[in-house]
């Protein structure tokens, strides 16, 4: 999740809100790539999770890092919670789920360079203290009650906000870890032709990535339970945006919806300020109850940009939120599959046409079924599998089309970041599937056997 945001002056006028998104647009040619990526770790001798303190930790991690590859320390109440280095931080999961937020880069090569050095980095310390990383979706064995709790403040508010107002919102806090990608827009129009694919085939991706099939110790008869998670969490503030379709749509009508999600906090002094359940509006206009004749800041709108979890959020760029975390590969496939996607405007025509005649139902019904069966999800007369073949063919035409070459212009284009989910497209199969098999087969329904086979 996001660290606090700082800088900004005082919100004088609404326009402000939206100008605030607005100043995200850029040329095609500053147009970067920002890939993040969480993992869990765990004690290798007990396959538990990760405490926050002691020799083998969150904390012991964290330091291994910064003092042996040069990664700047981030704290919160004398807290080490983070690190930071040459654009890119290390931050964590309210269950101590290791992520990484990779500097905006320019290429898919870079990105893939970029995940190759942490992970070496992350198994250097973690192999000397006897810790092991998985990248899977979801926990898969764990309960509640062994998820430690990461030392800040925002984590504690949301912690006991969420049964309030939904039933999986703390399995989602504890419990699931994602890959995700960041693109640029160049214009008010170009955001909203980007929203629209990212949001409509954000179930395509949660089909391709489903890697979170077990739950609790057993197979919990989804191939993407955290994607099933989202949908129990909150619904003023997750979901597929049917709005975004409707005429009219841009930076202000996104601000609209966000200013009517309840609030979680106000970050001031270092210490989050519970404004759970509280609105934005009223602090606009100096009457939130948290904060009494205090108005917001831009960095306070910021903050609260954060706390809104669509399929796709925008903010100064649009983040895609919807695949599972993985194995290496995936790591890099994901932001192949949207760069291909939406950074080609040929590729980005073609995938508009391939979704614009959807309606709501449609697109909340594909979400559903790429979460209980992947690939082998339909909706009415449309199958996932083929909609899945049709995306990497865009996918892989827009990449082509980019023509960015790597290793020292050896390799022509990016195109085989897309390799995972070509075979995927070939045999119907994807990560929570294999997951399965082996569960079923070779492992003899052990499920501890799983971080053996699939640890980074």
């Amino acid at each position: 999740m996001s660290i606090p945001q700082s800088g900004g002056g005082p919100i004088e006028h609404h326009s402000q809100l939206a100008e605030y998104l607005a100043q995200g647009c850029k040329p095609e040619a500053d147009w970067r790539i920002g890939t993040e990526h969480e993992k869990f770790g765990y004690c290798r001798d007990s396959l538990k999770p990760l405490p926050y303190d002691g020799p083998r930790s969150i904390r012991a991690m964290l330091e291994g890092l910064r003092d042996r590859f040069g990664w700047s320390p981030v704290e919160e109440q004398g807290k080490l919670i983070g690190l930071e280095r040459d654009g890119a931080n290390i931050s964590l999961e309210p269950g101590g789920q290791f992520e990484l937020s990779g500097a905006p880069l320019e290429t898919i090569h870079q990105t893939c360079d970029e995940v190759n050095s942490h992970l070496a980095e992350v198994k250097e310390i973690a192999d000397e203290i006897g810790v092991g990383f998985i990248g899977l979706g979801a926990a898969p064995e764990w309960s509640e009650s062994q998820m430690p709790m990461m030392p800040k403040g925002r984590y504690r508010l949301m912690t006991d906000y969420m049964d309030r107002v939904g039933t999986h919102g703390k399995q989602m806090m504890y419990r699931t870890c994602t890959v995700q990608v960041n693109l640029d827009f160049s214009s008010e129009a170009d955001m909203v032709k980007k929203l629209r694919v990212a949001l409509a085939l954000q179930p395509v991706a949660t089909a391709l990535f489903a890697n979170s099939p077990f739950f609790d110790g057993k197979p919990n008869g989804m191939k993407s339970w955290r994607s099933r998670i989202w949908r129990g969490l909150d619904n003023s503030r997750t979901g597929m945006l049917p709005f975004a379709f409707e005429d009219g749509m841009g930076f202000e009508r996104y601000v609209d919806w966000v200013l009517d999600v309840p609030m979680y906090f106000v970050y001031r002094d270092g210490k989050y300020i519970d404004a759970l359940g509280q609105s934005f509006r009223d602090f606009l206009k100096g009457e939130l109850p948290a904060l009494p004749g205090e108005k917001p800041t831009l960095s306070d709108w910021a903050d609260h940009l954060t706390t809104v979890f669509p399929e796709a959020r925008v903010k100064k760029f649009i983040e895609m939120r919807g695949a599972d975390g993985g194995p290496w590969r995936r790591l890099c496939a994901l932001p192949a599959f949207w760069v291909g996607l939406t950074y080609d405007q040929g590729a980005l025509d073609a995938a508009w046409d391939m979704v614009k005649g959807w309606d709501a139902e449609t697109r909340e019904a594909l979400r559903v079924a790429a979460a209980e069966q992947g690939l082998q999800g339909r909706v009415g007369d449309i199958s996932m599998h083929d909609l899945a073949r049709e995306a990497v063919g865009i996918a892989e035409a827009g990449l082509k089309a980019r023509a960015r070459p790597g290793n020292g212009g050896l390799v022509p284009d990016e195109t085989h970041f897309l390799a995972a989910l070509k075979e995927s497209v070939e045999t119907g199969r994807t990560p929570a599937d294999e997951l399965l098999a082996e569960y079923h087969g070779d492992w003899g329904g052990d499920l501890r056997r799983i971080y053996a086979a699939h640890s980074y």
